[in-house]
Parts: structure tokens; C-alpha cells; sequence
């Protein structure tokens, strides 16, 4: 008997803990352990290339895990492996597929039955059913699963020290690992899926600190901890972030989901205290319309999230990424604008500008009506509009994204940016203006190799005056003023780049008459670079 569990995730380096951590509860609590394989593929993948595959493998049973970006590959997948594989039994799990079970049957006949919740329990019932011979129960005796003919019952929660380490036998060369510390959430925001989890549970720090321990002997790259708020338990976190500092190997980074507005000064004093690059912190900010966040049931005070991220920038140590969402209640582009203001001068290293998704199970989702929104039918079901913003608006807002994400969240135009958001009002119009002009000049379809990046820069800049509304008589920038950039360009380019040959942008070093006596900084740092 083999029953194939399959993870079909986003890109090589992800790898999809759920199906890892099924079969190491099989493996620990049964002696079935191999009648379970696991495949997994990623969504760039042609659908007949995994369907082969698939076949190859002739499962008994097949295990889909399902989420959000990996949904439409699952969907497609589902309607050709019954002709291949008739006489095949499929289970479907994950979030995607937990809230719309009676869409799937109707639309998926093929399925037998899905997962709903944590599925290490009732995977191993599953198995041990299909595999004792003499085991005669039905499905409906299964606690955990909906079948066409309703729910089977739901199970108890599951201890995290329940919940195996999926690690031990592969630590996913090349890949990035996905570690849990705690399952469920404290807050309930309307757009999150977390919030329908309201059981808290932490697996013990003597497990977590044994699980430190073996991504750190192997030095493994970046454990992403997957928590959806690492921080909501302090003593859980303090003693965490006090044993990475402590047992820091030099390479390991680790990325936590964090609440900046719970963060505790003894918990700011330890991060503050580590090797620059051990930690990567991501905060959801996502709004700082009161009116919004009361709506989603976000109970946060902007001010003290920007007094904290202040703390945490401080020893430039930590990287620190601040999250917004476009698309919320209440939240017009007017609204927005302010929004993205108020975060990016946080100083953030990245801005993260996400879409609304509207997720199946979510208040939001409840509220469709109410709130006018419209969104894709088909993942990842970003909003295209509501009551409060219009498409056109959220089409403006995935440009300016995608600017946010080249000139900014690069991290490659440190020096440059500064000093050409001088001629703005804020930093969301200078984003808006250097959108506009990826437009006009098809930027977006045609888009930039790394190198030409500072070209273009350099010919925005060139035209300053007309996106900052000042009289210039037509003019276009200073010559003088056009120097100073180039010389940033320069230095931003060679402080990064390795080039085998000098770009355009750059000036000639015969054309530069420099005063050594009198340097500029500037000028000088670009002319040694380029020497």
C-alpha cells in the first residue's frame, strides 16, 4: 500500500512542512511509516510534467496539501488524475480547501474526503486503516474528515510537543526551513485566517532549544520561524531570542513575525545586543487609519509601533521589514497615501506592500457585501476594488509597488534615493512620479536589466521638474544638480555591483576636474570606485 503525500509549492527553495510533518507522526507512532512517500513540485512546473510523476509513483492514496498559491495547479491536477489513476483514493488538506468542502465535492468528484485542521492524528488513522488488512471501519469512524456525507467530528488541538520535528532526517539543502514554535494566534484581524485559530499552544523550550541546536551545528542558512505572532508570549520569546544571541554560529539568520506594539523593552534590549544579520524582523503595520484598524480589529497604537521600530533601527544590527495592505475598509487612496508616508518614514530596510486577499473562512470574506468588494475569483483572490478604492486606484498601487520593490526594498540606491525625494512632498509622491514615467516609457513591459536601472534613474532625474510641479520655464534640471546624482549613482553602483565594464551614467575620469583639497565626498568616493 502506498499513499503519496504531495506538496506543490511556490519556488524550488520553499518546502512544504505540512507533508514533512505527517509522515514523521506516522513514522513515530506506527509501524506504517513506509507505506507513506512524499513528492514534492513546485507551481513554475508544467501540470503534465507533476501528472507524470504522479502516475509514475501509483499511489493508493493520494494526499494533496492545499493553500493559496498552490490551488490552481491542485485544481487542474484533480480533474486529470482520475483518468489516469481510477481507481486512486485522494484526500485534499489545508487551509484552501478547509472552508469550501462542499464546493469541492460538487466540483471534484474524485475526492474521497478532506482534512480538516491539524492532520498528523488523523493521517495516521487514515493509514493504519488502509493498511490493517482486517480493519473494516469506515471513513465516517474517523474523527476529522468531510466527506460527502458531512462532517466525521472534530478533533482536540494537538500539544506542540505532539507535533513532530521535521528536520532531524533532512535539513533541505538549498531550501529555506520552516520551523513552528506555537500554533494559533492571539489577535483576531478580519483579513487573516490565523484569527480563526484561537488556541495558543508553544512547544516547550527544552524541544525548541534542541531543534536550535541542530539547525545551528549545521549551520543551515535561514530558519524561518512561522509563527503568526512570535512574540505574544514573552517568556516564550525572551528565552528564544536569549539562547540564538547566546549560541549565535556566525551564518544561521532567523526571520520572526513579530508585534511591534506588544514588544517589551527587555525583548528590544536582547535583539539589540546581537551579531548585525542573526535576525530578520517582519511588522505588520498594514494601516495607520484608526478607522481601519478598529474595523479589522487591530487594536494598535501607530505611535508606539513607530517608537519601537525606532528602537529596534537603532543599533542597525536587526533587519527590520514593515508591512502595509492596500485594499482594507475604510482605507481610500487618499487614505493610503497617508498610510505609506507614515510607515516608509519609519525608516523601515523594506516596505512591504501587499493586496488584500479576501480568504476563504475570514471576516472579511463575511463581509463582502457590506463593503462592495470585488476580488479575484481564482488565487491568490486579491481585492480589485471596494466601497473606498477603485481599480484604477489599486492599478496605480501595483506600480508603485513594483518601483517600491527596485529602488527601494533592493537596497541598491541607498545613497541616491535620499537625496532625489528632497524635490517630493513626501516619499508616496516620488514613488507615484517614478511609476508614472516606468509607464510612459513602458518600463513595466519592458522591464530593466539590473545595470540600466541607474540609466533610468538618471533620465528621471533629468526631468525632475515636471513631476514636482515646479515652475522651471521648461527648464529640466541643473547641470550641476545633474552631477550630484550621477556622482550618487556611481557610488551606489559600484558599492554593489562588479561590473566588467563602465556604464554609461558614469562620468569619464579625464571629464571630472576634482579638487583634491577641496574634495566633495561624494565625487570622490564615485572617482576612487571607478579607478
Amino acid at each position: 500500500m502506498k499513499f503519496l503525500l504531495v506538496g506543490i509549492n511556490s519556488k524550488f527553495i520553499h518546502s512544504n512542512l505540512a507533508v514533512h510533518s505527517l509522515k514523521n507522526y506516522v513514522d513515530e507512532n506506527s509501524d506504517f511509516g513506509s507505506c507513506i512517500e512524499i513528492k514534492e513540485y513546485t507551481i513554475n512546473q508544467r501540470k503534465e510534467e507533476i501528472l507524470a510523476s504522479i502516475f509514475k509513483e501509483n499511489p493508493d492514496y493520494i494526499g494533496f496539501s492545499c493553500y493559496i498559491w498552490n490551488w490552481s495547479m491542485v485544481r487542474e491536477l484533480l480533474v486529470e488524475i482520475p483518468k489516469l489513476l481510477p481507481e486512486t483514493e485522494v484526500f485534499l488538506g489545508g487551509p484552501e480547501v478547509s472552508y469550501d468542502d462542499n464546493v469541492i465535492f460538487e466540483n471534484f468528484p474524485g475526492v474521497s474526503a478532506v482534512i480538516v485542521g491539524e492532520g498528523e492524528k488523523t493521517i495516521l488513522e487514515l493509514v493504519e486503516k488502509y493498511c490493517i488488512p482486517e480493519n473494516r471501519e469506515p471513513l465516517s469512524s474517523i474523527k476529522g474528515l468531510k466527506l460527502p456525507s458531512g462532517m466525521t467530528g472534530y478533533r482536540e488541538v494537538m500539544s506542540m510537543d505532539e507535533v513532530p520535528f521535521s528536520y532531524e532526517k533532512e535539513l533541505f539543502e538549498h531550501k529555506i526551513v520552516y520551523y513552528e514554535s506555537s500554533r494559533g494566534c492571539p489577535f483576531r484581524c478580519g483579513y487573516c485566517l490565523s484569527s480563526i485559530d484561537k488556541d495558543m499552544r508553544f512547544r516547550s523550550l527544552e524541544n525548541v532549544f534542541k531543534h536550535l541546536d541542530i539547525f545551528l551545528n549545521s549551520k543551515v542558512p535561514q530558519v524561518k520561524f512561522i509563527d503568526r505572532t512570535f512574540n505574544s508570549n514573552h517568556n516564550h520569546s525572551t528565552k528564544i531570542w536569549q539562547y540564538i544571541q547566546e549560541h549565535d554560529n556566525g551564518v544561521t539568520n532567523f526571520h520572526f513575525e513579530i508585534a511591534a506594539d506588544i514588544m517589551t523593552d527587555e525583548e528590544i534590549d536582547i535583539i539589540s545586543r546581537m551579531r548585525p544579520g542573526l535576525v530578520q524582523l517582519e511588522i505588520g503595520v498594514q494601516s495607520t487609519n484608526e478607522k481601519t484598524l478598529r474595523e479589522i480589529n487591530r487594536y494598535v497604537n501607530t505611535s508606539h509601533i513607530k517608537e519601537v521600530t525606532s528602537k529596534l533601527l537603532k543599533p542597525h544590527n536587526a533587519h527590520v521589514h514593515l508591512d502595509l495592505i492596500a485594499g482594507l475598509p475604510f482605507e481610500d487612496y487618499e487614505s493610503f497615501k497617508k498610510s505609506f508616508d507614515e510607515v516608509f518614514n519609519m525608516n523601515p530596510h523594506q516596505l512591504q506592500l501587499g493586496f488584500l486577499k479576501v480568504l476563504k473562512g475570514t471576516v472579511i470574506e463575511s463581509k463582502i457585501d457590506e463593503y462592495e468588494i470585488k476580488f479575484l475569483d481564482t488565487p491568490p483572490y486579491e481585492v480589485l476594488s471596494t466601497k473606498w478604492i477603485s481599480y484604477g486606484d489599486i492599478i496605480k498601487l501595483k506600480k508603485i509597488e513594483e518601483v517600491l520593490e527596485i529602488y527601494y526594498n533592493s537596497a541598491q540606491f541607498t545613497n541616491t534615493l535620499p537625496v532625489l525625494m528632497k524635490e517630493f512632498e513626501s516619499p508616496f509622491a516620488f514613488f507615484d512620479a517614478l511609476a508614472c514615467y516606468f509607464d510612459e516609457n513602458d518600463y513595466f513591459v519592458k522591464t530593466p536589466a539590473r545595470s540600466r536601472r541607474y540609466d533610468i534613474l538618471l533620465e528621471f532625474s533629468k526631468k525632475l521638474y515636471l513631476w514636482t510641479n515646479e515652475e522651471k520655464n521648461g527648464e529640466e534640471c541643473s547641470d550641476e544638480r545633474i552631477e550630484e546624482i550621477r556622482d550618487l549613482l556611481t557610488l551606489d553602483y559600484y558599492l554593489r555591483e562588479k561590473p566588467k565594464s563602465k556604464p554609461d551614467f558614469v562620468r569619464r575620469i579625464p571629464d571630472l576636474e576634482f579638487d583634491y583639497e577641496h574634495r566633495d565626498p561624494i565625487t570622490y568616493n564615485a572617482l576612487i570606485l571607478t579607478k
